[in-house]
């Protein structure tokens, strides 16, 4: 993929240390996801959407024998789940050598990045399934982006990840380090537009739109601000701390409901 010339997404997202929790550079790689309880992962997806669209969109779960497979069908057009080896992971020069376990965040795509975006989630979910190793899986990825087999979106449109809960790469670009967030976000598809072109700041800053992933696959982020991102996290407080009883990676810091 094309080498980024902005601070990378996840990277963006790390601008409060109140808002990240067990920053690890050790690895978690077991190889093998556990599945969360159904009513929880559900929820946790659609924890991504804004209110308005949570009742009509269609959510799946992950089958960690098979992949992503249909939960509910909506009628909205817009598509959510939970990603556990997500498509930053194919990001960067880094060797990809074991899959991770504790890899968690809820994302969501409209018609257009679901015909787009989301097929390389559901494709690399596939292919770990099938117990392909994590190196080639992220060779193989990277050579359908430089060979355009995955195409950018057909129009411009939006992913939400209003989710009070992410845990994947801060900066997938250069390592794989790995942290918890909280940081509600809005990502709109720019393919093809720099992060000059809308004088995006660098670093990215709140509450300015920036533009990241520079190329076909770019989106242009905005991020929710201190009273957005505090009402979220007390919406879904009983989920985060199921979620935290799970898994201790997956617990935020008391404060995290502010940037």
């Amino acid at each position: 993929m094309r080498k980024l010339r902005i601070i990378p997404l996840m990277a963006a997202l790390l601008f409060s240390v109140s808002a990240s929790a067990q920053d690890t550079q050790g690895s978690r790689t077991t190889g093998k996801i556990e599945p969360l309880p159904r009513d929880l992962e559900m929820q946790l997806a659609l924890s991504a959407l804004p209110p308005h669209l949570r009742d009509d969109a269609t959510v799946y779960v992950l089958n960690p024998g098979t992949g992503f497979e249909l939960a509910r069908e909506g009628n909205n057009g817009f598509h959510t789940f939970v990603a556990r080896t997500g498509e930053d992971t194919m990001r960067g020069s880094w060797r990809f050598a074991e899959y991770r376990d504790d890899i968690l965040y809820p994302v969501s795509f409209d018609a257009a990045g679901a015909k787009a975006h989301m097929r390389v989630f559901f494709d690399i979910a596939t292919m770990q399934a099938k117990g392909m190793p994590a190196a080639e899986l992220k060779e193989i990825i990277q050579q359908r982006y430089r060979t355009g087999y995955y195409k950018p979106p057909e129009r411009a449109g939006v992913s939400y990840m209003l989710s009070p809960i992410l845990r994947t790469y801060d900066n997938p670009e250069e390592s794989d380090r790995v942290a918890t967030t909280n940081n509600p976000h809005v990502m709109h598809y720019a393919p093809n537009v720099s992060n000059k072109d809308v004088g995006g700041p660098k670093p990215a800053l709140v509450p300015y739109p920036f533009v990241t992933i520079e190329g076909p696959h770019g989106f242009m982020i905005q991020h929710f601000g201190k009273l957005e991102t505090a009402a979220i996290t007390q919406e879904y407080r009983e989920m985060l701390a199921r979620l935290c009883k799970i898994e201790a990676l997956w617990c935020l810091p008391a404060e995290s409901g502010s940037h």
